[in-house]
């Protein structure tokens, strides 16, 4: 064999198999760990007039033909995010969707541009609900493939352990020095110059025209998150409110939201978030978004406006997407993605990132 072998040659196959079997159990083992918590297994629809108003997410568009022949566009989901808060509005309060869903513009070991999202929904319960899932399902995850820690690139982390809980600003004032919040507002406008002169005095690489957005991105791809989930997972949590498009501020302090992330072994598993159910409020923020996305890529997609129309019947809840494929690598200790997948997409036009 090979590296160029296809993944259905038999002996590729045979090597990617115990991986495969192995994430069977995990599926089935999630299903029966949300069924006895009283969740409801949901099956978003993958097509959707909008594939989400993330600035920095991608989707494949399609489109849509009516028997006369007449077309409009339509997206494939880069998350079910949007039906599963339709089902919400509907009256449905714990539902979970093992979901299929498209993102374009990714390739490589822990990206593919069709992969397995694990969302969960929780109404009338904080968001620190989740965090207790989260820690359940990586011992659940563990335990199901039989091993006592998780890997990736030889780091270990122990999925048994209680996560560390940490703040963005706390994370960056430990691994960068940086005072995020001095740069926050308590409306939550942002300083870019405040932020940028900070960045720049640590030694970090700041354009003429990155945004604060753009620098603080920077500043938690490069210091923070190769430094999290060693030993055991981190949730990394309040995140500034203008990096949380979907998330409510924390009422204790608005210039920060109610999401984090998980991660483990240096790997970003999951994104949760106190949901938004303000339809005015959702909508500038969606806004703001797709100007973004004009101002970088030159597009934008179209806002869901029977999504805003659910957020105004939506009861609060909390949700989380993780990384189905990623949960699986790290329990059973695969390298790549495409070895936890069962007919990996093929390679096509598509470069490697």
């Amino acid at each position: 064999m090979t590296p160029s072998s296809p993944w259905w040659a038999p002996d590729r196959h045979q090597d990617r198999r115990p991986f495969l079997i192995a994430r069977n159990r995990i599926t089935a083992a999630v299903r029966d760990w949300f069924g006895a918590r009283d969740f409801i297994e949901v099956e978003a629809a993958a097509l959707q007039v909008s594939p989400g108003n993330e600035a920095h997410l991608h989707a494949f568009e399609t489109r849509a033909l009516t028997p006369a022949g007449e077309a409009s566009a339509m997206y494939l989901h880069t998350s079910p995010e949007f039906a599963a808060k339709k089902l919400l509005a509907a009256g449905e309060t714990r539902i979970f969707d093992l979901a299929r869903v498209w993102r374009n513009r990714e390739r490589g070991p822990l990206h593919s541009p069709e992969f397995t999202m694990l969302e969960w929904y929780r109404t009338g319960e904080p968001y620190e609900a989740l965090m207790d899932d989260c820690t359940a399902l990586l011992a659940l995850a563990a335990q199901t493939a039989q091993s006592n820690a998780l890997t990736f690139r030889g780091r270990r982390c122990d999925p048994f352990a209680a996560p560390e809980r940490i703040t963005v600003a706390e994370a960056l004032d430990r691994f960068a020095r940086v005072d995020l919040l001095a740069t926050v507002s308590a409306t939550g406008q942002t300083d870019r110059e405040a932020l940028a002169a900070q960045a720049t005095a640590r030694g970090t690489r700041v354009a003429a025209d990155d945004s604060w957005a753009d620098i603080f991105s920077r500043l938690l791809v490069e210091t923070v998150e190769p430094n999290l989930g060693d030993g055991r997972a981190a949730i990394l949590c309040e995140y500034p409110v203008s990096e949380a498009a979907l998330a409510r501020p924390k009422p204790s302090d608005p210039r920060v939201a109610e999401r984090f992330e998980l991660y483990a072994c240096g790997v970003e598993l999951a994104n949760a978030f106190g949901e938004l159910t303000d339809p005015v409020e959702q909508r500038r923020r969606f806004e703001i978004e797709m100007e973004e996305k004009a101002r970088i890529y030159g597009e934008r997609y179209p806002i869901d406006e029977d999504f805003l129309a659910a957020l105004a019947l939506m009861p609060p809840a909390s949700g989380c997407a993780m990384g189905f494929d990623r949960l699986v690598m790290l329990a059973t200790g695969a390298a790549r993605i495409d070895q936890v997948q069962w007919t990996p997409v093929a390679q096509g036009a598509i470069s490697p990132r």
